[in-house]
């Protein structure tokens, strides 16, 4: 079981309970990636579902919007996120679209490449060429960037929604001939991340694409798994490092040295060689949470009681 809130300095923190009731853990150290050349992209749901988050109430102008109690958050969302994007790319821009438009909702608008000084400026109030989306097609703007950053060596994409997708079948069979170009060598790697906002967000499909590369065994050519897709939660973030979550590495090192303690204190493993992005370990069966202790005697202490309630 993943755990729902773990500590700010882990992305993810995974316990499975082994058969002879010792505890296997997995969890990722949140470090944003250093890669060359990397580009991004933000996706902005644009479907009828999700006017309401974006503030929008027709017969009322923005004057009196904000009067009447009627609240834009995607905007502060899109704006936080686009700088932050930006300030990862290597050409200090993020590619902007809104996405679920038209008739169908298979239609996308694109913003244009913001820098990361102009992201605060931005308006995001919702589609102005087209209408909003009467459906929620992912596949067109998930087509747009795989197509925009065919030259990039590296790219994250995010894509902002309610959760509420109508052809997951298609946007799964694109991601899975996505992930054998990639293992075949002839396409690069990109991330695409599922970001969640407003009260009614339905995480079943987010955690459905999430979830679809876990038994399958692919390796890009250096032998890094492939896992394309991930998804967050707006109201769960702790900080924005987390769309990198699945990102990093068994490969990349954090910390020179350092050691993992169960809940009573007992060393259970010891990096002496450098702490990866990624710690894997065994715990006794009796304990209940565990401590990195890192140089400096930094210590991350992690419960994993919740996790371990549902496994």
């Amino acid at each position: 079981a993943q755990l729902l809130q773990p500590i700010d300095e882990f992305g993810e923190v995974n316990v499975h309970r082994l058969a002879d009731g010792s505890i296997q853990v997995i969890a990722t150290i949140l470090r944003e990636p250093d890669i060359e050349g990397a580009r991004a992209g933000l996706a902005l749901d644009a479907s009828a579902s999700m006017k309401k988050a974006y503030g929008a109430n027709v017969g009322l102008s923005p004057i009196f919007a904000k009067s009447a109690g009627v609240t834009n958050e995607v905007e502060p969302v899109a704006r936080t996120m686009a700088q932050y994007l930006a300030r990862f790319s290597c050409d200090n821009q993020a590619h902007l679209l809104y996405w679920a438009c038209g008739a169908d909702g298979s239609q996308i608008e694109p913003i244009g490449a913001v820098s990361s000084e102009d992201t605060l400026k931005l308006r995001i109030n919702g589609p102005k060429k087209q209408p909003w989306g009467r459906g929620t097609k992912l596949l067109p703007p998930l087509r747009y960037f795989v197509d925009i950053f065919r030259d990039a060596p590296w790219a994250i994409c995010v894509f902002v929604t309610d959760g509420i997708i109508e052809d997951l079948a298609e946007v799964k069979e694109f991601s899975w001939q996505f992930a054998q170009q990639i293992a075949a060598g002839k396409r690069k790697f990109i991330k695409m991340v599922l970001l969640g906002v407003g009260e009614e967000v339905d995480e079943g499909q987010m955690e459905e694409l999430d979830d679809m590369f876990n038994d399958a065994d692919l390796t890009d050519p250096k032998g890094q798994p492939i896992d394309i897709w991930d998804h967050k939660l707006s109201s769960e973030m702790r900080s924005l490092t987390q769309i990198f979550a699945e990102v990093v590495s068994e490969k990349m090192i954090v910390a020179r040295q350092g050691r993992i303690l169960d809940s009573r204190g007992r060393t259970v493993k010891h990096y002496t060689d450098g702490v990866p992005a990624i710690l894997k370990f065994t715990l006794p069966a009796d304990s209940t949470s565990f401590s990195l202790v890192l140089p400096g005697n930094e210590m991350l202490t992690q419960d994993i009681s919740e996790g371990l309630a549902r496994v």
